[in-house]
């Protein structure tokens, strides 16, 4: 496959990077024959470790495509770390911006230019206990509907492993070696939504669609049964809220009945 579009300072990041990574990590990578060869497209990736971006990027880096990541307008600032993502193309989101499609503007413009946008569509590390997909934001959607490029769902296990979410202690836990597995799936069909109006439904369909790709994937790279439903990082903070209210008024109920007990 073509190594077209790199440039210098994508190199120069993979110089820096790609040692350490053969070194300190085995690898099990599959699918790369479903990276599109020319052309824009999008990869849906799910995240479950401040890690990954590292193992995915390089997968994406020997297929020959290099991925354009979307990430905080901040990292974009002075120094070295600003100048490596000025450098290698990646995509700055404005959080603070109202407007879903500009906001994406600059990705849709990159897969126009033939371009892989790489999103992360849960938006964050994943919440769910078990490590499994959560439910998507809808911006990849809305720039897979606006450009009409292949969306090629990405699963990925190990970097977790190394260093886990949310963990007390954010350090590497390198031995035993662990295996950085990705696996890319063909394009998923969204055929069914091309023309049709980019409604709050729509947009959550084919997010629905992109998310249970990604997720199906991740089941055959973990060899175990995904859950029959994504988890709800909203719905989960909802119930602990309904919860702990619960439990406060039964404290004050029961404080009230001791109270009245002793008089």
């Amino acid at each position: 496959m073509s190594r077209h579009r790199i440039g210098f300072w994508y190199r120069l990041a993979a110089v820096i990077a790609k040692p350490p990574l053969v070194v300190l990590f085995k690898r099990d990578w599959q699918g790369m024959e479903n990276i599109p060869a020319h052309g824009g497209f999008i990869t849906a990736v799910n995240h479950n470790s401040y890690l990954d971006p590292l193992s995915y990027a390089h997968y994406q880096y020997n297929s020959g495509r290099v991925p354009r990541f979307l990430a905080k307008a901040g990292l974009f600032k002075g120094g070295f770390v600003g100048a490596v993502m000025r450098g290698t193309g990646q995509i700055p989101v404005y959080r603070e911006s109202t407007d879903a499609a500009t906001a994406f503007r600059a990705a849709v413009d990159a897969i126009n230019r033939g371009e892989c946008v790489a999103f992360y569509p849960e938006g964050t590390l994943t919440r769910d206990p078990d490590m499994w997909p959560m439910q998507g934001k809808t911006g990849a959607a809305r720039v897979a509907l606006l450009t009409k490029a292949p969306v090629i769902p990405v699963a990925q296990w190990g970097a977790n492993e190394a260093m886990p979410p949310y963990a007390k202690e954010k350090k590497l836990r390198l031995f035993p070696r662990k295996t950085l597995r990705v696996k890319a799936g063909p394009p998923v069909d969204l055929a069914e939504f091309y023309g049709q109006e980019p409604t709050a439904e729509v947009l959550r369909a084919v997010t629905d669609r992109i998310m249970a790709a990604v997720t199906d994937i991740l089941a055959e790279v973990r060899d175990e049964p995904a859950p029959a439903e994504p988890y709800d990082h909203r719905k989960a903070r909802a119930e602990q809220r309904r919860k702990t209210q619960q439990m406060r008024r039964q404290d004050d109920a029961s404080g009230r009945t001791q109270e009245d007990e002793g008089k």
